[in-house]
């Protein structure tokens, strides 16, 4: 257990399912992978811990910002305790009256990660947030990423998934030899949303030039602009608006897996749609 997120050290967990692994430090960064392959962008930096999968929080009403863990925004929070389990990594933090807990596993039944998200408000008035993903995809080696990263942004296609509310992504083969690579990100709610979910797979119009994670544009209050296709630097972003009344809590899921073929990928799409599955992983 670790009390304070900034260490000059990061302590990192691997959680893992025979093929797919997430990454996990005590400050939220780290990375997804599939065997070999690379689902999420992988830097290993003891120093930045910059990571390439998270998860934003906006009040509505204040604009005020800040994650389910410590990385990206890396605002100070009033408390905050991480858990490694063999099983999960659970991050704890308190924001004002706002106190979120926030479960990362990877599924043993399909390679999926699952991030499942309880926002509690402990305050007296209601709240509203928006609820903010954003991965950093690569659907290859981390060392083709590392070597050429612009270049292999460029074979990168998504999509978006309106009867599953997810986002979809495939590496366009260069060689007859290379192996298709999918990826689905999908989003649910447990109870009723308070607006359609919103997505994202443009990098540089989520961030804004110039800014990193740390700052993005897309947390100005903005919606977020719905690009899809062969965009120059793609990631997967979903948004869901929740509310969430005094002395109540709301829970919401992301969910991220790699697939061989589109049906696969469109199937867990629609299996990690229903809060069910997100539940029984």
């Amino acid at each position: 257990r670790y009390r304070t997120p900034h260490t000059p050290f990061p302590h990192a967990q691997y959680l893992s399912n025979g093929h797919l692994v997430s990454v996990v430090t005590n400050a939220g960064g780290g990375h997804i992978l599939a065997g070999e392959m690379a689902l999420t962008r992988v830097r290993r930096d003891a120093t930045c811990d910059q990571g390439s999968a998270f998860i934003y929080l906006r009040d509505v009403w204040s604009g005020e910002v800040w994650s389910a863990a410590y990385q990206p925004t890396r605002t100070e929070p009033d408390d905050y305790h991480v858990t490694f389990a063999p099983d999960r990594a659970t991050f704890r933090r308190r924001d004002g009256t706002m106190a979120t807990h926030l479960d990362i596993t990877v599924s043993i039944e399909d390679n999926v990660e699952v991030r499942r998200l309880t926002v509690t408000n402990h305050g007296a008035r209601l709240r509203e947030i928006d609820v903010t993903s954003y991965m950093e995809v690569v659907l290859g080696t981390p060392e083709g990423d590392l070597s050429h990263p612009a270049f292999g942004k460029l074979f990168v296609e998504t999509e978006y998934l309106a009867a599953s509310a997810a986002l979809m992504c495939h590496r366009r083969m260069r060689d007859p030899d290379e192996r298709p690579l999918w990826a689905v990100h999908v989003v649910s709610l447990e109870g009723r949303s308070q607006g359609p979910v919103e997505w994202e797979s443009d990098r540089l119009a989520f961030l804004g030039r110039g800014h990193d994670p740390s700052d993005a544009v897309a947390m100005d209050g903005r919606a977020l602009s719905g690009t899809t296709g062969n965009v120059l630097d793609p990631i997967l972003s979903l948004r869901q608006r929740i509310r969430v009344a005094p002395g109540s809590a709301v829970r919401l899921c992301f969910s991220t897996g790699m697939a061989a073929d589109r049906d696969t990928a469109l199937a867990l799409a629609h299996k990690y749609r229903d809060p069910a599955s997100a539940t029984r992983a």
